[in-house]
């Protein structure tokens, strides 16, 4: 009878395991992100990153053509930017940590912290359309 039931437990695991998302393959699914920022009661547009394969261009900035660079990403869902990332680069500013979710029934989504020039940090999410 016990047997019986941590078979059971571990048909329903590995069931339940091979449904999730994962980050096996290293890369985001193919698309455009939207991000956006929380601040102050209001969503604000921070721009768009398009990602193919292991490319992403954007977010883009005062109309400058895009420009594709590589990324990396690890099985736990950490992405490294190999080239820069718009405004969240520029002036001072850099990434501190990104970090991919692929479980949300809406769809793939990443959250960047970027700390300021100032030091503070600032959190934004970028959602597939």
């Amino acid at each position: 009878m016990a047997s019986r039931i941590i078979l059971s437990f571990l048909l329903l695991l590995s069931a339940a395991g091979g449904a999730r998302a994962d980050f096996t393959d290293g890369k985001l699914p193919d698309g455009t992100y939207h991000c956006e920022v929380y601040l102050l009661g209001l969503f604000l547009n921070l721009g768009d990153i398009t990602i193919k394969g292991s490319l992403y261009s954007g977010p883009v900035t005062f109309g400058a053509a895009p420009q594709a660079y590589n990324y990396q990403m690890n099985a736990n869902g950490e992405i490294s930017w190999l080239g820069p990332l718009g405004g969240y680069t520029s002036g001072g500013n850099s990434i501190s940590m990104t970090q991919a979710t692929l479980d949300d029934p809406s769809g793939p989504s990443f959250d960047i912290i970027m700390k300021q020039q100032d030091g503070a940090f600032t959190a934004s999410t970028c959602t597939k359309r």
